[in-house]
């Protein structure tokens, strides 16, 4: 019986009796394609590295610390500059109402409306507090520059209270609000990539 031309390729295999399914060649290392290992990085370009969730690599994905503990110092203030500011509009509301009892009005207007503008001008400080510590979150570089200047100016005023105080409660606030506007320069001076970061 013959199986037929043991060169020919497109008949069975030798060694195999016709009627078989074929069989595969059994493999053996170094013959044919290579096969990269499973699970680890093969041949191409190399891997990249995960990309990061947020902005991109150098620039901080959160809020620093001392720009936080800023954003909170500018609420409390705004809170206190509120609560000045109702209650110098009270007192010069209420100066202004004794004067008239006494009929002397005409001589304390000017007293009262200094204070009533002082009062006026300590609820417009308390909204510009709140306005740029919203705005910590979103803002660039324009909110950490009119944050600069806010907090320049309220450390030369807490100075000029210090100095004019006389030791009293003048004084006392200047030392607070010294602190406060010594706190948010600093944050304002050391967060400039949370203020320059890309956003997308």
């Amino acid at each position: 019986m013959s199986f037929g031309d043991p060169n020919n390729p497109y008949g069975p295999p030798q060694g195999q009796p016709p009627g078989y399914p074929p069989q595969a060649p059994p493999q053996q290392p170094g013959y044919g394609y290579p096969t990269a290992p499973q699970g680890q990085p093969g041949y191409g370009y190399p891997q990249a590295p995960p990309v990061p969730q947020g902005y991109g690599y150098g620039v901080p994905q959160e809020m620093p610390g001392l720009v936080k503990t800023a954003r909170v110092l500018l609420f409390i203030l705004s809170g206190l500059q509120i609560l000045a500011g109702v209650f110098i509009g009270i007192v010069g509301g209420l100066m202004q109402d004794a004067s008239n009892g006494f009929g002397s009005g005409d001589d304390t207007g000017t007293a009262t409306g200094v204070l009533v503008g002082v009062g006026l001008l300590m609820l417009a400080l308390g909204a510009l507090s709140i306005f740029l510590g919203v705005k910590f979150k979103t803002g660039g570089g324009g909110i950490r520059v009119t944050t600069i200047v806010y907090s320049s100016l309220m450390i030369l005023g807490s100075l000029a209270n210090i100095v004019n105080g006389g030791g009293g409660s003048g004084t006392f606030g200047g030392l607070v609000s010294l602190a406060f506007g010594g706190i948010i320069l600093s944050a304002m001076i050391s967060g400039g990539s949370w203020f320059n970061r890309p956003r997308y």
